[in-house]
């Protein structure tokens, strides 16, 4: 290889032990447009062997499409319920703080992902997390938000999937016409994983679930486009108070249900924990970073994104209020097809459904690789060579197994989505961001950028407090409907 690369010993010693990449010092000045870290088969490193990057042929296209659909999902569904406990006004007003204010944490991310001398790529949140707060710290922090953002979502992707996916299968052949003995709850999660997993072997590594997340970044915005216009030359449900907060639910109209609101819109913001894994796919050039690409699909993305939970939140409540179906996972989807299941047409019932269960496959397949990408890195470190296509293989199907095991063993998972989500979600996505650019950057501590990420962070973490709080008083005073091994 004709590149010279410096690199120090005691470099690639701590970067072998975080899993981050190390960007050369210096190559030959005849090939600055090639980027040395690319796979070559003289000069590879741990990343090359890996699902997250082993692929840097990203960019801001690929980016777009990765990120679009994993911000988008089940939240987006509960929007409209925040509404109900916010109002009108204090609810389109958090919506548009929830949204800028994660908009700028990813920003962070974008700009810490390779800004630490001598220019050392951090494409993974855990790796980035230990930098910044040291190795006990940083997997204390981070370690259960990253795992249950990823295997959570899987697990809840299960379940709901699996619910539209017998749903799906209703408006297709009718209850008339359905066999005398209907698939349980368990065996329609288990049509769901068993796709899945066929859809993450044709997809080894990150960059490749490109072709996938675009057709759910595709499926996910027509869905939402028909929810919102067919809902909005329907017929509202007949009430009087369908906008009045104080006709609302029991738990939707005190302090704690608008906590729970704003609990919902922070919620609704996530894909944090991947962001650093998706700009992990996009090569570095001396004279190129990756932050360039980067910005331009989160620009593109959270546009659309932006485009699609607006219109989802505000048509959602003005469609049905307070009237609502709050006993479901995905309220205004319910709703939707509850009010108008007599005045709409089988078909359209039927490819809504159908659209809604592509993008969850498209978005378990994102997720999932970063609890893949883990589990071959043991493999890889030990053996110290590319992982199998056998193993990669296997590793995926045991996950889905695993995930699929513990949808049918708790189902009433979701209901925890507030508590789980406080500890998890808000963190990744409204404080720690903050706190990493603070310790890595370490700016003047009277510069204006200190004060804004030092009160930033502070909001989040009281914002943290107030949902764990209200979550805790809702399942205490509501109570929680747990059936083991009893999936609807």
């Amino acid at each position: 290889m004709g590149d010279s690369v410096e690199i120090k010993i005691e470099e690639l010693v701590r970067v072998s032990s975080s899993g981050s990449q190390v960007l050369p010092t210096s190559a030959s000045p005849t090939n600055d447009h090639v980027d040395p870290w690319l796979p070559t088969t003289e000069n590879e490193t741990t990343d090359h062997w890996l699902p997250i990057t082993e692929s840097r042929q990203g960019g801001a296209f690929s980016a777009t499409f990765l990120l679009i659909c994993s911000g988008m999902g089940l939240q987006s569904f509960a929007l409209p319920v925040a509404l109900v406990s916010l109002g009108w006004y204090w609810g389109i007003i958090s919506l548009t703080i929830g949204y800028v204010w994660q908009l700028y944490t990813i920003l962070l991310l974008v700009n810490l992902h390779e800004s630490v001398p001598p220019g050392i790529r951090y494409s993974r949140f855990m790796h980035l997390s230990v930098t910044a707060f040291g190795m006990k710290l940083g997997k204390l922090l981070s370690l259960f938000p990253v795992l249950y953002l990823s295997g959570g979502t899987c697990v809840l992707l299960i379940i709901n999937g699996g619910s539209c996916l017998r749903s799906l299968y209703l408006e297709m052949c009718g209850p008339d016409h359905c066999t005398s003995r209907p698939l349980s709850g368990a065996e329609w999660y288990l049509i769901f994983i068993i796709i899945a997993v066929i859809l993450s072997q044709i997809s080894p590594n990150l960059n490749s679930a490109t072709k996938v997340a675009a057709i759910g970044t595709i499926a996910a915005i027509i869905y939402t486009t028909l929810l919102v216009v067919l809902s909005l030359v329907q017929d509202r449900p007949e009430a009087s108070s369908l906008y009045s907060v104080k006709h609302a639910p029991k738990r939707q109209k005190d302090i704690f249900g608008a906590i729970n609101a704003l609990g919902l819109i922070a919620f609704a913001f996530r894909g944090h924990n991947v962001v650093l894994d998706i700009q992990g796919t996009i090569s570095t050039l001396k004279n190129r970073p990756s932050k360039g690409p980067m910005k331009r699909g989160v620009a593109i993305s959270y546009l659309v994104i932006a485009a699609c939970f607006y219109p989802l939140a505000i048509a959602g409540y003005w469609c049905y209020g307070n009237k609502l179906n709050m006993s479901d996972n995905m309220p205004l989807l319910r709703s939707f097809m509850d009010y108008h299941r007599d005045s709409m047409p089988k078909f359209v019932r039927a490819i809504i459904y159908l659209l809604v269960v592509i993008h969850f496959l498209s978005i378990f397949q994102i997720y999932g690789m970063v609890v893949w990408d883990n589990l071959e890195r043991i493999y890889v470190t030990k053996k110290n060579k590319r992982c199998p296509k056998l193993l990669r293989g296997a590793i995926r199907a045991l996950f889905g197994g695993f995930v699929y095991f513990v949808a049918v063993a708790l189902p009433f998972l979701g209901v925890l989505g507030a508590l789980l989500g406080g500890l998890t979600t808000v963190p990744v996505t409204f404080v720690y961001p903050c706190l990493m650019w603070i310790i890595i950057r370490n700016p003047r501590r009277t510069s204006p950028m200190w004060y804004l990420n030092v009160g930033i962070a502070f909001l989040g973490i009281v914002l943290i407090v107030l949902i764990e709080i209200a979550a805790i008083r809702t399942l205490v005073v509501y109570g929680i409907k747990a059936s083991f091994f009893h999936p609807k």
